[in-house]
């Protein structure tokens, strides 16, 4: 699949930072409450990962964040995490009612995960790699 766009790919995108354990928690925890498979995933290292950054005007360089390109419109950081939250099944839908705090504000806490997650949950020297089962929502 070529890098997606709003006529004929998936509509909710996540990229990740591919070899951090705690981003690839946070792609399984998305999979179990994701049952209608609204999300697909790519690391932001794989070359998809990097077309799409290039395509929403990001560094594909940086890591620290998250992306969330729903419809087309790219999202980072807490925003990006709100809004995917925002899709889950319920009660995780409810915590986009934070979206009302200053992204500024929200932010300051996504950082400071950021900067301390590979000390906190490790980092691996290549991807994980998806079961069969999962494996069709993964972008290659």
């Amino acid at each position: 699949m070529g890098v997606p766009d709003n006529n004929n790919g998936p509509s909710a995108i996540v990229l990740i930072d591919g070899v951090c354990h705690l981003c690839q928690g946070l792609t399984q925890f998305i999979i179990k409450r994701d049952p209608q498979g609204i999300f697909h995933f790519a690391s932001i290292q794989s070359e998809i990962g990097q077309a799409l950054m290039r395509t929403g005007g990001l560094d594909g360089g940086i890591l620290e964040t998250m992306v969330f390109i729903e419809d087309g419109k790219y999202y980072t950081r807490s925003t990006a995490a709100l809004r995917i939250a925002r899709r889950l099944r319920f009660p995780w839908s409810l915590s986009y009612a934070l979206i009302v705090v200053p992204p500024v504000l929200r932010n300051v806490v996504y950082r400071w995960i950021a900067n301390h997650r590979y000390r906190w949950f490790g980092r691996s020297n290549e991807c994980m790699i998806p079961t069969p089962d999962i494996r069709r929502r993964f972008l290659s």
